[in-house]
C-alpha cells in the first residue's frame, strides 16, 4: 500500500533518509532476512566473505529504492522482496569485482574483502552473488523484470571495461565520463526503480517515470561520490580519500581541472594521476587546483541538475507521501557534497 498522508504528516520532522527508512522498514526487514539466507552456502568461505561485505554497513539505498517504487503504486505484488534482494546482490557483486580491478584496500570503512581472502575468492564470491541474484529473479516467474536486471548486469560490465580503458587518459572528455557513470552506476539505480514499479503494478507510464527517475538519481549519486573523493574524509567515506586519483580514474573533477589548468598545474595533476603511492601533500595541491578552477563546484552543479530531472521524472505519478520522499531523497544525496 502507498504511504498515507497521515503517515507523511507524522514523519514530517524527519529528514529525507529517515523518512525513507521508516517508510520501507517493514518490507526491508523481509529483504534483509532474504539477503542473509541467500548468502549461505555449504562452502564455508562463501558465506564468510559474502556476509563480511553485506553486513559491513551501507544504507542499502538501491534495494530501498526498489521497495519504495513498489509502495509508490497501489498494488504491490510481493515480488519486490526478491527484486530488492537481487538488486543488493548485484551491487555487492560489483563491489567485490571493482575492488579487485581497482586494487582497493578499503570498502565501507573496513579492509576490502580481497585484502582478507584474496582476489580470487573475491571474484568467485562476486560470481556466486550474481548467480543468486538471478535465481531470486527467476523464482518470481516474471521474465520481463528478469530481463531488466539481466540487461543492467551487461551494461554495468560494459561500463566497468570502458572506465578501465579510460584510466589515465588525459584526453578523456566529460562525455566519456558521462558514458561511464551511466553504465556502471546509474544503470543499477534505474533497474532497481523500474523493477520496483513493476512489482507495484505500475502501468507503462509509471514504469517509465521510475526508470527515468532512477537513472537521474544514480547520475547525481555518482557525481557527488566523485566529489567526495577529493572533498570527503576517509572515515566518513569508508574508503581512502584520493583513491580515484591514485587509480587513474578520469572523473569529472579531474577532467574539468585538466581542461582549465595551466601547464604547471597540469604537470602537478598528471604527476600523481594513476600513481598508487601519490602522497597526501600532492593530493592537497590537486584539490587546491580543482578549487581554483571550481571543478568540484561545477561537478556538484551537474549533480543538482540531475536531481532536478529526477524530480521532474516523477511528475506523471500520483501525489503521495512516498512520492515526496523519493523527491526529497534525491536532494539529500547531493547534500552529502557539502
Amino acid at each position: 500500500m502507498a504511504v498515507s498522508a497521515a503517515a507523511a504528516k507524522e514523519q514530517a520532522g524527519l529528514g529525507a533518509l529517515d523518512r525513507l527508512l521508516a517508510a520501507t522498514d517493514a518490507e526491508m526487514q523481509r529483504v534483509n532476512a532474504l539477503i542473509l539466507s541467500r548468502a549461505d552456502s555449504h562452502v564455508e568461505m562463501v558465506p564468510e566473505l559474502a556476509r563480511y561485505l553485506i553486513e559491513a554497513g551501507g544504507k542499502r539505498l538501491r534495494p530501498m529504492l526498489t521497495v519504495a517504487a513498489a509502495l509508490l503504486f497501489d498494488h504491490p505484488s510481493g515480488a519486490q522482496t526478491n527484486y530488492a534482494a537481487a538488486v543488493e546482490f548485484m551491487h555487492n557483486a560489483t563491489l567485490l569485482h571493482d575492488d579487485v580491478v581497482d586494487e582497493s584496500d578499503m570498502r565501507r570503512g573496513k579492509p576490502a574483502a580481497r585484502m582478507v581472502w584474496g582476489n580470487q575468492a573475491s571474484v568467485l564470491v562476486g560470481d556466486f552473488l550474481l548467480g543468486q541474484a538471478f535465481l531470486m529473479m527467476v523464482e518470481t516467474g516474471k521474465l520481463d523484470a528478469l530481463g531488466v536486471l539481466a540487461k543492467a548486469a551487461t551494461i554495468i560490465a560494459e561500463g566497468e571495461v570502458f572506465q578501465l580503458s579510460k584510466a589515465g587518459d588525459l584526453l578523456a572528455t566529460p562525455a566519456d565520463y558521462d558514458q561511464v557513470i551511466r553504465a556502471k552506476t546509474a544503470t543499477l539505480f534505474q533497474a532497481a526503480a523500474e523493477v520496483g514499479a513493476m512489482a507495484g503494478g505500475a502501468d507503462e507510464t509509471g514504469r517509465a517515470a521510475l526508470r527515468d527517475y532512477g537513472m537521474e538519481l544514480g547520475l547525481a549519486f555518482q557525481l557527488v561520490d566523485d566529489v567526495l573523493d577529493y572533498r570527503g574524509e576517509s572515515g566518513a567515506m569508508g574508503k581512502n580519500t584520493g583513491d580515484d586519483l591514485r587509480e587513474g580514474k578520469m572523473t569529472l573533477p579531474v577532467i574539468l581541472a585538466l581542461n582549465d589548468a595551466n601547464p604547471a598545474e597540469r604537470e602537478i595533476i598528471t604527476a600523481s594521476l594513476g600513481k598508487p603511492d601519490a602522497p597526501d601533500t600532492a593530493l592537497a595541491q590537486i584539490v587546491a587546483i580543482m578549487n581554483r578552477h571550481n571543478a568540484l563546484g561545477r561537478t556538484v552543479d551537474e549533480a543538482h541538475e540531475h536531481v532536478r530531472r529526477a524530480r521532474e521524472a516523477l511528475a506523471p505519478v500520483a501525489d503521495s507521501a512516498m512520492k515526496v520522499i523519493l523527491s526529497d531523497i534525491a536532494e539529500f544525496y547531493v547534500s552529502r557534497a557539502y
